[in-house]
């Protein structure tokens, strides 16, 4: 049951175009895992827009604090500003780039993509082909090659027949390669675009921000909105957290496929993934936030997925945490979600912001058992337990 009754909270209007106009700038800056300054430049900006001061780590992680009544315990809001991508592995000699991925993608996504590959000195424009990508040449092979990141390489927009030609232009082992992500907004909400994945987790977000801010409404506890940038490669949230979070909300993409229960509209809650169940008290508590003001969920399980709450947990924090999405046709490739689920996403951020802790004794590290520490529902779960007898 919720502490605070829907009458201490405000459902706030989220600004719609502007979390659209966010999504198409972050969506437009490229941001591989490896390669994040340029997005946290303009993500801390956003923030500063809206009066909230950010800090960033070493490496670029975002930590940026709303204060509360109270000064504990805090929460945390998180999303990741990195994206897939890819690496040149080799230069060929026939004046193509051989390259591997960033993050976990299939190469079937990859032919075809447009692509930025960064030098040390300038990025130069290319695009990921298959090997044997012309049928006037190959005929059926081209059909019939595997699908695989070694059967795939980038053919570089400029006069290179050569591996000595690429180098003398600036190509190196180990160069950036960032994919377009095409963006294309519908009168409908649909948003067709790579990288929603989770550019639209961080839209959400930064519109909940704007929308509390603007309001005025008083916070009962401190939400940090934490940005993460290595979340594609497994590390995300493992090295921006403080001691004082007790709990953890991730934003990020829905997995929609048939016997999936992510849809493209609403707010997809998540009970476990591939890591295990999140918190059963603090996901309750999202759902109940739902369904008390409104806001279209359901519920879903993902089996081969991992998010910042899995990082955050292996890095040895001990936070309750939970996965809050927007649902995501075709995640990893070319992706399709709707404004529709972005704004549930939104408000939901909103009324957490507003609400209590979950579990309100979190404010303590370590305590002893007591009454306060919570129960989860079972036939008779006040009964005495049976006494031991040696």
């Amino acid at each position: 049951m919720l502490d605070r009754t829907k009458s201490d909270m405000r459902d706030l209007t989220i600004d719609r175009e502007y979390m659209a106009r966010i999504l198409l700038e972050l969506l437009a800056i490229p941001s591989p895992t490896g390669f994040t300054d340029q997005i946290v430049h303009y993500t801390c900006g956003e923030l500063v827009k809206l009066g909230i001061t950010p800090e960033i780590t070493r490496r670029g992680a975002i930590r940026a604090n709303l204060p509360g009544r109270s000064t504990s315990p805090d929460r945390a809001i998180v999303s990741h500003l990195d994206t897939l991508g890819a690496m040149v592995t080799h230069i060929k000699p026939n004046g193509r780039l051989g390259v591997k991925p960033i993050g976990t993608w299939s190469a079937r996504f990859a032919e075809g993509a447009r692509v930025n590959v960064y030098t040390d000195n300038m990025p130069f424009r290319g695009t990921i082909l298959p090997l044997k990508a012309s049928g006037h040449v190959y005929a059926d092979e081209i059909d019939t090659q595997p699908v695989s990141w070694d059967n795939l390489e980038i053919r570089i927009d400029e006069q290179a027949a050569s591996g000595i030609d690429l180098f003398n232009l600036g190509f190196r082992i180990g160069d950036f390669v960032s994919v377009d992500t095409n963006p294309e907004l519908l009168e409908n909400g649909y948003i067709n675009s790579r990288h929603l994945d989770d550019k639209a987790g961080v839209a959400a977000t930064l519109a909940a921000a704007k929308a509390v801010v603007e309001s005025g409404v008083a916070l009962p506890i401190p939400c940090h909105l934490l940005f993460t940038i290595t979340e594609e490669v497994g590390s995300g949230a493992s090295g921006v957290l403080t001691g004082d979070i007790a709990e953890m909300l991730t934003v990020d993409n829905g997995t929609v496929a048939p016997d999936q229960g992510s849809r493209e509209f609403g707010v997809t809650v998540a009970i476990a993934d591939s890591a295990g169940p999140f918190d059963y008290h603090l996901t309750h508590k999202v759902i109940d936030l739902c369904l008390e003001f409104g806001i279209a969920v359901q519920r879903d399980v993902f089996k081969h997925y991992r998010s910042d709450s899995a990082s955050a947990i292996d890095s040895g924090n001990d936070i309750r945490t939970a996965l809050v999405c927007f649902g995501l046709d075709s995640s990893h490739g070319y992706e399709r979600t709707n404004l529709h689920a972005l704004e549930s996403i939104a408000r939901l951020l909103a009324l957490y912001m507003q609400s209590d802790p979950a579990v309100p004794r979190d404010r303590r590290a370590l305590a002893p058992l007591g009454e306060d520490f919570p129960f989860q529902p079972t036939e008779n779960p006040l009964a005495t337990p049976p006494v031991r007898k040696d």
